[in-house]
């Protein structure tokens, strides 16, 4: 088994008072995509400087591709767009790109130009932008020069801090899709970013950080599969309330002849308890729908669906919006 791309072992930095990182263990493997979510502050761009070997951990360590972060050989094999983009304002893009490939460690070969021409193609940075200074650009274009400085030599790691900040909707679209490229071509990328739905459209793992601390680290399948899913259900008759109290299933919300019943009366009915009876019965007495909180096996609860005649049912497939508040809501720790 080759080493991990990445290995961050019990790394911690302690900035005296402000949130740092706190004893974070990771492993990236070849042909990964990593989502690393959090909001600002979270110990996210720390976490990168640290694992680059940019700042010194307080403790732990870092390797990349089993070998010291700090080597200076490593470099070569990893593509780099930090956060805080600062380029070489009285250069144009054009120079700005070939001045960053030219600083490539010795004997690795140059970026190939026509993998430049079509990242800046894909990119929408036309030869107009490429030959402007970057003093007079926006930060958009800037962002697109920081992106095709990281991916133009095809590295086999790409560290990504917030990629997507800046962009309009078609580059944002055009970064995605050259994320997925990446890992599908096997190589590893780490994309830091609090843009949730863009996690999930690239990630395989999510890896999420709350106040410096890795608090959640699953596959987006396994992830998904443990959350909480929401159900509408609209029926062509009553609305069969004492038959959902089910284990795993909770009623948010039952409507009957467009009154909404309160979820607590609606809980109640699911516990038993002696006065659900007189709520059940309010809650079936006409047609209407019913909002469930799903969790755990589907089956018992399809079975009485079947039993009743349903109109409509919608049952989408969560999303990693609902991980976060999940992992975000009530104090920090």
């Amino acid at each position: 088994m080759p080493p991990p791309v990445v290995e961050l072992s019990g790394l911690s930095k302690d900035y005296g008072g402000g949130v740092g990182l706190h004893a974070l263990d990771l492993e990236l493997q070849a042909g990964e995509v990593l989502g690393f979510l959090g909001p600002n502050g979270a110990g996210k761009t720390t976490t990168i400087r640290l694992a680059l070997d940019l700042i010194r951990p307080t403790r732990g360590t870092a390797r990349l591709f089993g070998r010291p972060a700090g080597e200076p050989g490593l470099r070569r094999r990893v593509g780099y767009l930090p956060g805080e983009l600062t380029l070489d304002e009285r250069l144009t893009a054009e120079q700005m790109l070939r001045f960053l490939d030219a600083l490539r460690p010795a004997g690795t070969p140059p970026a190939d130009p026509r993998r430049r021409a079509e990242l800046c193609e894909r990119l929408r940075l036309p030869p107009s932008d490429l030959s402007r200074v970057l003093r007079d650009d926006s930060r958009g274009t800037r962002q697109k020069v920081g992106l095709v400085a990281a991916f133009q030599h095809d590295p086999d790691l790409l560290v990504l801090d917030e990629p997507t900040a800046g962009l309009d909707p078609l580059a944002r679209e055009a970064v995605l899709e050259l994320m997925r490229e990446a890992g599908a071509a096997g190589r590893t990328v780490f994309h830091s970013s609090h843009v949730i739905s863009e996690v999930d459209r690239t990630a395989s793992r999510v890896a999420i950080v709350r106040a410096g601390r890795l608090v959640r680290l699953e596959s987006i399948e396994v992830l998904r599969s443990s959350l909480e899913r929401r159900m509408l259900v609209r029926f062509a008759g009553p609305v069969p309330v004492d038959e959902l109290a089910l284990p795993g299933v909770r009623l948010l919300e039952v409507d009957t002849a467009g009154r909404a019943q309160a979820a607590s009366a609606a809980s109640a009915a699911s516990a038993g308890s002696a006065g659900s009876a007189g709520a059940a019965g309010a809650a079936g007495a006409s047609a209407g729908r019913v909002l469930l909180a799903v969790s755990g096996e589907l089956a018992p609860l399809l079975a009485v669906l079947a039993r009743h005649p349903v109109r409509h049912l919608a049952f989408p497939e969560p999303d990693l919006e609902e991980a976060f508040r999940q992992h975000y809501s009530g104090d920090a720790p």
